[in-house]
Parts: structure tokens; sequence; C-alpha cells
């Protein structure tokens, strides 16, 4: 395949079902018009390094109905050629489908190189996916899940909506407790955790927004919300993360005893410091302020081997 700066790129797959997509070939990465190319999609505008695959073919400037044939075709450092900023300059980012497709890889203790050869991929192209944000298509999805002996819908991040840690577990699991520091910085200044607390009903646990407040955590609500017993007892609060597409996380317990924030001062200074407005929404005024006694934190990562 070979191209140059104005030609289309197309690619449809109808044994897949995809539908068809095409964007104007904008950059060259070789001088002989080999892929990758860098490619600006007429159904969203962006620019994104593109390595085609076999359901992608490559429609000359000169093939188009009126246009003449030698008309702007221009090398990239010819006078008139698109100039874009490469993304193989800037620091790797991997998107979740790449981190994904790593970790079913190591999984299953396949090289990169063999995965590329079962997925009838080039190398080059799949290093790539799994080092940089990037959209394959359906038919690349397919092909990769089928290598890696998985789903696309798990690939893509199928399930979002379900509850966390439905995946698999990793091979070699490294459970270990966090020191005090580690738990502070996953805490870190605000964010959503789970305040427990005993009311007349039983016991129930319910999000919140929260604030780090020098030694307290801290967050709004309303004198008859749930989160609103906390006041005057011990409670516990929570905070975690996990991370479907490496099967990792961590989470973190505050035990302390919860009061109600009054003073003026106090009050206006959590207000002028709230980093978000809560969630639930409406007018929740009532701050209430949870004071750290005690601190600890788990996390789950691969094991050091």
């Amino acid at each position: 395949m070979r191209a140059h700066i104005g030609d289309q790129l197309v690619i449809e797959s109808p044994t897949t079902g995809a539908g068809r997509r095409d964007g104007e070939i904008v950059g060259l990465r070789h001088a002989d018009g080999t892929p990758p190319y860098d490619v600006r999609w007429s159904d969203t505008g962006e620019v994104t390094l593109v390595f085609p695959g076999p359901d992608a073919h490559v429609r000359h400037l000169e093939d188009r109905p009126g246009r003449p044939r030698e008309s702007s075709r221009r090398g990239a450092d010819e006078p008139g050629a698109v100039s874009v900023t490469s993304p193989l300059n800037e620091e790797p980012k991997p998107g979740d489908i790449g981190r994904r497709m790593v970790n079913e890889r190591k999984r299953r203790g396949l090289t990169r190189e063999e995965t590329a050869r079962r997925a009838g991929v080039a190398p080059p192209y799949l290093a790539y996916l799994e080092e940089r944000p990037a959209d394959p298509s359906l038919a690349t999805l397919i092909r990769l899940a089928a290598a890696l002996g998985t789903s696309v819908a798990a690939l893509r991040g199928g399930g979002v909506d379900l509850p966390p840690g439905q995946g698999q577990a990793l091979l070699h699991p490294q459970l270990r407790d966090l020191s005090p520091d580690e738990c502070r910085a996953c805490l870190s200044t605000h964010g959503v955790g789970r305040v427990a607390v005993s009311t007349t009903a039983g016991p129930a646990v319910v999000p919140v927004n929260y604030e780090v407040v020098d030694d307290a955590i801290a967050f709004r609500t309303t004198p008859v919300s749930v989160p609103a017993a906390a006041v005057g007892t011990d409670v516990a609060f929570e905070v975690d993360h996990v991370d479907e597409a490496m099967s990792q996380g961590w989470s973190v317990l505050v035990v302390g005893p919860a009061r109600a924030v009054t003073e003026p001062d106090a009050v206006r200074r959590l207000a002028d410091r709230a980093h978000t407005a809560p969630w639930a929404g409406g007018e929740r005024e009532m701050w209430v302020s949870i004071r750290l006694t005690r601190l600890s934190g788990r996390s789950i990562s691969p094991a050091d081997r």
C-alpha cells in the first residue's frame, strides 16, 4: 500500500458488519508512501496515526471524480503540505484498550510478536496499540480478541456499568499493606468515598463527595440525610480504586469520630476550599468532619518475580 498527501484512506469490512469510514491522508511517515499515515477522519475531523489493516484501501486523489490527475500531490516537506504534530514524539500514554491487551497477553504468557502473528497484524502496529491511545477497527479488534482468547466487548471495556472487579484476577497477585503516607496519597485532596454509619433502620453505607482538610475528612450533607447520622459517633470512611484493565487496585479505610462543623469561619473555609459541588445536587449546607484516628490501606498489584 502506497499513498500521497491528499489521498483518501477508506476502511470498510462487509464481512464483519463494520460500517464504512474514510479520511484524508494529511501526513506521511515514509518517503515512499507506505504506512502508517496521519489521517483526518471525515466523521470527526480528528487526526490520528493509522496502521491500515486488510480492511483498508487507498483511494488516490487522481481517481476521485472531478479531480485532475496531477493536482495537489505533494511530499511531506513540499510547500503547502499539511503539517501534523507527530504523536510518536510524545510520551507514551496507553489507552484502556491497549492496557487490556497487554494484560491479556501477559496473562497467557504470549510475546508481542506471537500475538501479532496470531492476529495477523504487524508487530509495530501491535506495539502502537499497546502503548498509545488508539481506536482500532472492528475487524482488527476481532482478530486481536481471537488471538488473546477474549472478546471484543472485554477489550473495549464492556460491562463498565456493572460493579467493578468482575474481571479475572492476576496470575501472580501481591496483596500488601499501605503505609500511612501511601494511604494519604491515595486519599489525595478530594473525590468520592463511602461513609458507614448506624441508623435507626440499621447499618448503612452511602457515597459522599469528600474533601481532605488538615487531618480530617469533610463532606457536605443535609440534617435529615443518612450521612448526617454520623455526627456524634465513631464512623468508618472508605475510598478505593479498581483498575479493571490491569486487574489491580487499592483501598483506604479511615476510622474516627464525626462531628458537625458549625463555626462560621470553619464552614466558610470548607466551602471556599471545596473542589466540587455535591453530585447529588440540592442545598447541602451541613458540613460533617471525621477526624483521622486510624488509617489503614491495602493494595493488589502484580507480584515481583
